[in-house]
């Protein structure tokens, strides 16, 4: 496990946050954590690929934030203001822009897609630019491919079907390209792995069935 010295740091508002880049055997990602007055520390993990996606995520929510009209702290708007889903592996991300009493700010949550776990981070909303910034830099120093190629690669997709929730994730490995296709039911997961030579194929199967279907009914 190693960790590298470059970090950053900010103050926002009455919160501290870090940004640490650190590598272990799967790779290299990023470690954000925020520390509120009272000590309290929460964090959340991202690979650099899906910190990728985040960055350019919030580059979207910073320029529908600075068209929002000035917030009422006597009319608030229940919900969220603008949100985002990521997926990756066997993590989700929710990106909730929100506003109460206090102001608007960022509610980042990372999940486990068997709902294991749940970690969260709150960025102060007028703290997105600058966390953006130093986001996109760390990237841009560490980076070994891994973000470049997820922002040029085909997102990762979900589907729920009845009380099933399938995951569709774009990977690589030393034999090339594949498509990760995973059913997830509670605590059970099964998946297969889908070769990119045989995506037509597989597609052209699946319409078969849908055509027979069809003409069937």
């Amino acid at each position: 496990f190693q960790s590298f010295k470059r970090h950053w740091r900010m103050e926002l508002e009455s919160k501290r946050f870090y940004l640490d880049v650190k590598e272990n055997q799967r790779g290299r990602f990023i470690k954000i954590a925020e520390i509120s007055a009272d000590g309290r520390k929460n964090q959340i993990l991202m690979t650099f690929s899906t910190a990728a996606l985040f960055s350019q995520n919030l580059i979207q929510f910073i320029d529908f934030y600075r068209d929002l009209d000035s917030l009422d702290p006597e009319n608030l708007r229940q919900g969220e203001l603008k949100s985002e889903v990521m997926y990756k592996d066997d993590k989700k991300y929710h990106m909730d822009l929100k506003e109460n009493a206090r102001g608007r700010f960022l509610k980042v949550s990372e999940t486990f897609t068997r709902g294991y776990s749940r970690f969260q981070v709150f960025i102060p909303a007028d703290g997105m630019g600058e966390f953006q910034h130093n986001l996109g830099e760390l990237i841009d120093e560490y980076d070994n491919g891994d973000a470049e190629e997820a922002l040029s690669a085909p997102q990762n997709k979900h589907l729920r079907i009845e009380n099933k929730n399938f995951y569709f994730d774009i990977k690589r490995n030393q034999q090339g390209r594949y498509m990760s296709i995973s059913e997830v039911k509670g605590n059970f997961r099964n998946s297969i792995l889908v070769p990119e030579s045989g995506w037509e194929s597989f597609r052209d199967v699946l319409d078969d069935y849908v055509k027979q279907i069809k003409e069937g009914d």
